[in-house]
């Protein structure tokens, strides 16, 4: 990408390398990629198209692409992933919000709920959005990370949400007190076996701790299952995001720990993502 180019020119030059490199949608990170070296919304790439790049964007531009053909994830490139509709910022301290955690949200938000908690907060981007959707709710989050807890209030204070939300770190329940009328978590459940098998984007760049429990995948449902009773009011539900292939594993968790009328919520691409249940 040297010399004097349109900015179609420099786009199609970045979607090859990215193409010859093996990352998926060559075309629409090109295109992403631009408009943030230009600093304008990715609506905006058509306009400039025809126009040479100035210098310093081109520049830009070019330490983007060399990071994301090197599998760099494009929203910690951008510093923001999109979610139910909104922008949450991210980083390399916390998974990237995913499109079939909205499966989560959208059950969540079925029903009416009042003080939600958040186990592994992440981003924020659950406990924000629950917030966010429901203006008279008030919530807790919390997560073992301390960067995570300071990534999580940034975009609560971003959906403007702060004085709803109470962020903790703690492992699990270890610093939560009162009891919740729902219950929300998505937390690490990918087997170690299965590492091996993530894109690079995942599993070099997004933190292990949120990804897996070193060990069958399960552990962190067992972690919550032994102590949610004590923290769900009656008739309170908890939701957690699951792996394609754990429903029944975490279904016999749950029901082996008290919880009642448990089902099971298939994300848009049919495959199983949501365990959902009662404290009756």
């Amino acid at each position: 990408m040297s010399g004097a180019q349109t900015a179609a020119q420099a786009m199609a030059a970045a979607a090859a390398r990215l193409r010859a490199a093996g990352v998926d949608n060559p075309a629409r990170d090109a295109r992403v990629l631009l408009a943030h070296a230009a600093r304008i919304e990715a609506a905006r790439v058509t306009l400039i198209a025809p126009e040479d790049l100035e210098p310093e964007i081109a520049e830009r531009y070019e330490q983007l692409i060399a990071l994301r053909a090197i599998r760099v994830p494009v929203s910690h490139l951008v510093g923001e992933r999109e979610f139910y509709g909104r922008r949450f910022k991210v980083s390399g301290d916390v998974l990237d919000p995913r499109p079939e955690t909205e499966t989560l949200i959208e059950a969540a938000l079925a029903e009416p709920f009042s003080h939600v908690l958040d186990l592994g907060i992440g981003s924020g981007c659950i406990l924000v959005t629950l917030l966010a959707e429901r203006c008279e709710a008030t919530g807790v989050g919390v997560d073992l990370s301390e960067a995570a807890c300071l990534q999580a209030s940034a975009n609560a204070v971003l959906h403007r949400v702060q004085a709803r939300a109470e962020i903790v770190q703690s492992d699990w329940f270890s610093n939560v007190a009162g009891r919740f009328d729902l219950i929300v978590a998505n937390p690490p459940y990918i087997a170690a076996d299965e590492m091996a098998g993530l894109s690079d984007e995942v599993r070099c760049h997004e933190p292990e701790l949120a990804l897996t429990d070193g060990g069958d995948g399960l552990g962190a449902y067992r972690a919550i299952a032994a102590q949610v009773v004590a923290h769900l009011q009656p008739d309170g539900r908890l939701m957690v995001e699951i792996g394609p292939s754990q429903a029944m594993a975490v279904c016999a968790i749950f029901s082996a720990a008290g919880l009642s009328d448990i089902g099971v919520v298939p994300d848009m691409d049919g495959r199983d993502r949501v365990v959902r249940a009662w404290l009756r």
